[in-house]
């Protein structure tokens, strides 16, 4: 198989999505950054279509076949709206393409398109959110890999992981801080 169609194809993975398949592209697949960048945005944005199509028709004929699903379906709708409603509330659209756009572990497309469904955002809407949401996670995880590409050349690994034990102790910092306030 191409390294182009693993690229796409890890791209579609969930939780992984764009945060592995870029990296690998660039460093074990030896694809440029456009490549990189293109066929894993593609690939992450496939699943999203499907889902964003397909997972209310799925649930609404679960909760129908099933008081299982029917109770399960109705708990999480209910939970999920009464926690976080106050945030799409005030933050909108910006509430989707943010929480999308962060490159960490479960956020991204799939995640994305799980809360376009269970708050109800038709797809002529969601999908657009989504996908800039995807670009933007995409520029970031290009933009951070290739300056862990550059560094590790240029100064090594041991420049390379000091750097990121720094970065991860001022995040801890600042959020120890922030909860302190």
């Amino acid at each position: 198989m191409s390294s182009e169609w693993q690229t796409f194809l890890l791209a579609m993975i969930p939780l992984g999505e764009l945060r592995v398949s870029i990296p690998l592209a660039l460093a074990a697949y030896n694809l440029n950054w456009f490549s990189s960048y293109f066929i894993s945005v593609i690939g992450n944005l496939v699943p999203v279509i499907f889902l964003l199509r397909f997972l209310d028709p799925i649930s609404s004929w679960l909760s129908k076949s099933s008081k299982i699903f029917q109770q399960f379906f109705s708990w999480l709708f209910e939970r999920t709206r009464k926690k976080y409603s106050h945030q799409v509330k005030k933050y909108g659209s910006l509430a989707l393409v943010s929480f999308v756009a962060i490159p960490l572990p479960f956020t991204g497309g799939w995640t994305g398109s799980l809360i376009a469904f269970l708050f109800g955002i038709p797809f002529k809407v969601a999908f657009p959110l989504i996908a800039l949401g995807v670009m933007i996670a995409g520029a970031i995880v290009l933009i951070a890999t290739q300056l862990g590409i550059a560094i590790e050349k240029y100064f090594g690994w041991p420049t390379l992981f000091l750097i990121f034990f720094l970065l991860g102790f001022i995040y801890l910092m600042v959020k120890i801080f922030r909860k302190n306030k």
